[in-house]
């Protein structure tokens, strides 16, 4: 498995909040602090957008490093990735990012 696929099953490599922190783009930095801050109804600021991956050695988005049930879960089991877990088709958690996500399903293994 892709080592920038989440635990959850979705691409990091997509992720703008990676793309900004590779290219180190403040601008990028910006744009995403704002429609997250907007989509989530918290205050996220530029500086928070930094993460190199889910799964991998590096920075993380404060929501990722600590906050992320499902990275918790994971990482407690673990799992390479929530593909690998025997409880991965009636989880609760992951059903919030796989119910409506196609691909975080195929790349977990899953229909």
């Amino acid at each position: 498995m892709k080592d920038l696929i989440a635990y959850c099953g979705l691409d990091c490599e997509r992720c703008e909040a990676r793309t900004a922190t590779v290219n180190d783009d403040d601008a990028l930095r910006a744009r995403v602090a704002k429609e997250w801050s907007e989509l989530n109804g918290v205050s996220i600021t530029p500086e928070m957008i930094n993460c190199d991956g889910c799964r991998v050695d590096g920075a993380k988005t404060p929501f990722c490093e600590a906050l992320c049930p499902i990275r918790q879960c994971a990482l407690g089991k673990r799992l390479e990735t929530c593909g690998s877990c025997p409880e991965m088709a009636a989880c609760e958690k992951l059903a919030m990012i796989t119910g409506n996500n196609e691909e975080a399903r195929r790349n977990l293994g899953g229909a």
